[in-house]
């Protein structure tokens, strides 16, 4: 499990080599560097700007389809993830969100990834949660590609998400044309 300490390190050494090995032309995650740069507690899900989330791009072996949820408060598709939370790794804290989240059995991490290098970093904005006193903010996700069969049924957790299902892998392009673009070609 890493520690507040260690978690920095690894955070470090993740966006280093993802930026030297994956990160196109202009892709500078020039916030997450400056927060990291500035010490920032991004392993708490109350530091702001942002913070670290971790996601699971759960693809059939086949790439014809992609395990997505109907994200309750986001109110659209998404891949399944959330806020970062105590782990060994960051794809293994990814891939606790998807089997919480949609109950998928047997996803086992792309050789890819060669650790723990994601396959994606976006930084985006999401909305507040008033009821938690939380401003708009940014969450720092790091994405991770896992392989499942597509055959299994689902169990949704119906008080983060509103369903989990297969879809066909095109629409991922809709939520990250760089995710869908990478998966493709790996």
């Amino acid at each position: 499990m890493m520690s507040s300490e260690t978690f920095h390190a690894h955070l470090s050494a993740v966006v280093t080599r993802y930026r030297a090995d994956v990160a196109e032309p202009g892709e500078h995650l020039a916030l997450l560097r400056w927060q990291m740069d500035n010490n920032h507690r991004l392993d708490l899900r109350d530091t702001f700007p942002g913070h670290i989330t971790t996601s699971a791009l759960v693809i059939s072996p086949a790439k014809d389809k992609i395990l997505l949820i109907d994200h309750v408060t986001i109110g659209r598709w998404l891949q399944p993830g959330g806020h970062y939370e105590p782990s060994d790794s960051f794809w293994a804290s990814a891939l606790r969100e998807a089997v919480e989240e949609t109950g998928v059995i047997g996803a086992v991490l792309h050789p890819w990834h060669k650790g723990d290098l994601p396959l994606v970093i976006d930084s985006h904005d999401v909305p507040g949660k008033p009821a938690r006193n939380e401003p708009p903010h940014v969450h720092h996700d790091l994405q991770y590609v896992f392989v499942a069969s597509a055959d299994q049924p689902l169990t949704a957790q119906l008080d983060e998400v509103h369903a989990a299902q297969w879809q066909d892998f095109s629409a991922l392009a809709a939520i990250s044309t760089r995710a869908a673009k990478r998966i493709l070609a790996l």
